[in-house]
């Protein structure tokens, strides 16, 4: 008898589900559903409340009506294909990380309460929210200073996307919503509370985003967080739970009137909540050392498993079993990659090379790719640093900007965009640096998520920057059918990733891209442009810091 499960992707714009057969991974059903209040970088919805600079804030009414929306989407494809409803097992989600909310004692947002819907702090802080970076610099002086032990896992550099900066955040700046706040949790361990009924947080996000070493005793100390801020002192205890589980277990069963209203069973069992990125090892059958895992859409995140404890700075964080068990998984990234290309579209590309997309039948990226794939690296003269949304890693510092160097009057905008691709190349390749200088050896790569299927230019240019071979997986529901995977983990304790991947045939690829010598050798002389770059502007001065503080300046007397 086949069974199924259902994964369950929350992106930064939109949840996509997927329904999956238990054995072969095949997807019998998928919908996706784009939240109606998007990113909110303004005013908060239906007020005159302006936000900052840096805010970006989500609704949680978007989460919940994607669930209900794609779940009932699934179940009823699954009837019109005769599949018995009782036969879907499992649910997974994962969700995009660090993204969190504060919330009551029973799981309620603090957003939807009438008193606290114009309090900018009550509303779901999305993980590129980067307003919290005065509070991050404080978070690792201190750390710094009492040569904390967790702090060299974290690369001695917390992210202003993280928990606790953001959490610090609304201590400062709203500390009437910090107290009434219970709870301050991740969307997607929030997500699983209100599927279960049961708070149980993620070990994989915890690890990540908020401290948590299990092998030196969890979370900082009491201590620690008092330096920080006299109360912060018992944070932990006050605003998050101490107890954590680890990935591919049972959160639980679906609570009945969930059950009753999607459609399923009361006997599905719901797995730990999963990051997003980190989801990606199960589907792209990544469940060994030394390949790098490459989640590329519109920011970048990177999945480097490891036997070894290797203690790297300038990575995001080295956590036990955190992605897979057995192995330790280093994270790191990029702000952003699509994001930039977004960007650049919306804002810089002229009209008229829309109207020859449109002509030519084409999206005008394809145009883009089209007019950008017979240029020579280094033909435009530019280089340009891809910071459009800060530096996650190796830098770890959100107030870093973009910049591109050579720009003429004859200048055009696919030499620009081709720019833009090479310079989220050249960050992954001082990520990657940076781990070979360390002694971690990265032997190979592998891409999924959106971008890695629909541009080939970026596969190649990545191949001849990187000098290393590139792997396409086969996946395109990477995010969500890794969830599926995790659930069916769940109802089975005694299976393992590496068995279900290699059953589902997910270890093979859909194209390798290998890289050419003079392109390659081309791009080792622009490497060392863009690393003088980073050195200027990244490491030595704070130029763009000044260009922040101006802009805040701005933004707080209007």
């Amino acid at each position: 008898m086949t069974k199924y499960a259902i994964g369950l992707d929350y992106g930064t714009l939109s949840v996509r589900g997927v329904l999956i057969d238990t054995k072969k991974g095949e997807v019998v059903a998928s919908d996706t559903f784009a939240y109606p209040h998007g990113v909110i970088t303004d005013y908060l919805p239906e007020t005159t409340q302006k936000l900052g600079t840096d805010w970006c804030l989500q609704h949680t009414d978007d989460y919940l009506t994607g669930l209900k929306t794609v779940v009932k989407s699934l179940v009823r494809q699954a009837v019109d294909v005769d599949i018995v409803v009782e036969n879907i097992e499992s649910i997974g989600v994962d969700f995009t990380c660090c993204t969190v909310l504060p919330v009551d004692k029973l799981g309620q947002p603090i957003l939807k309460k009438e008193s606290y819907k114009d309090h900018p702090h009550a509303w779901v802080k999305l993980w590129k929210h980067h307003a919290a970076q005065k509070q991050a610099n404080r978070i690792n002086e201190v750390a710094r200073e009492r040569q904390e032990a967790w702090f060299p896992y974290y690369g001695e550099a917390i992210s202003s996307e993280w928990l606790f900066p953001k959490l610090l955040q609304i201590l400062e700046e709203d500390p009437e919503l910090y107290h009434e706040m219970d709870r301050f949790i991740e969307a997607g361990d929030w997500l699983v509370w209100q599927l279960t009924g049961e708070e149980r947080r993620s070990k994989s996000c915890a690890g990540y985003k908020a401290m948590y070493q299990e092998h030196l005793g969890g979370y900082p100390s009491t201590d620690y967080f008092k330096a920080v801020h006299p109360e912060f002192e018992t944070v932990v205890a006050d605003k998050l739970a101490t107890e954590v589980y680890d990935l591919g277990t049972a959160a639980g069963f679906i609570t009945p009137e969930f059950a009753q209203e999607l459609g399923l069973s009361s006997k599905v069992v719901v797995a730990v909540n999963n990051i997003d990125a980190h989801v990606c090892v199960a589907s792209t059958g990544v469940a060994q050392s030394n390949t790098m895992l490459n989640i590329i859409g519109t920011s970048s995140c990177d999945i480097l498993l490891s036997r070894e404890t290797d203690l790297i700075r300038g990575t995001a964080g080295l956590v036990k079993d955190g992605a897979v068990r057995g192995f330790h998984a280093y994270e790191t990234g990029q702000n952003a990659v699509g994001d930039i290309f977004s960007w650049f579209v919306d804002t810089q590309v002229p009209e008229d090379y829309f109207v020859k997309a449109r002509s030519k039948n084409m999206s005008i990226y394809q145009y883009l790719e089209e007019l950008a794939t017979p240029l020579a690296p280094g033909e435009s003269g530019l280089v340009a640093l891809d910071w459009w949304n800060g530096s996650r890693t190796p830098i770890m510092n959100a107030d870093l900007t973009g910049l591109i160097v050579g720009l003429t009057l004859q200048t055009k905008p696919e030499e620009i965009y081709r720019a833009l691709i090479e310079a989220t190349a050249f960050g992954k390749r001082m990520i990657i640096e940076n781990f070979e200088e360390n002694g971690v050896a990265v032997a190979q790569l592998v891409f999924c998520g959106g971008l890695p299927h629909k541009n080939k230019l970026l596969n190649q240019i990545y191949a001849d920057v990187l000098k290393k071979p590139i792997a396409i997986s086969n996946e395109l529901e990477t995010g969500a059918k890794g969830a599926a995977i995790f659930s069916i983990l769940a109802t089975d304790p005694s299976l393992t990733l590496h068995q279900v991947a290699h059953e589902m045939k997910l270890d093979e690829y859909l194209e390798t891209y290998k890289h050419h010598e003079k392109s390659a050798t081309t791009y080792d002389k622009l490497y060392e442009i863009y690393q003088d770059l980073v050195k200027l502007f990244g490491e030595n001065q704070n130029i763009m810091q000044k260009l922040k503080v101006a802009q805040k300046a701005v933004w707080s007397e209007e």
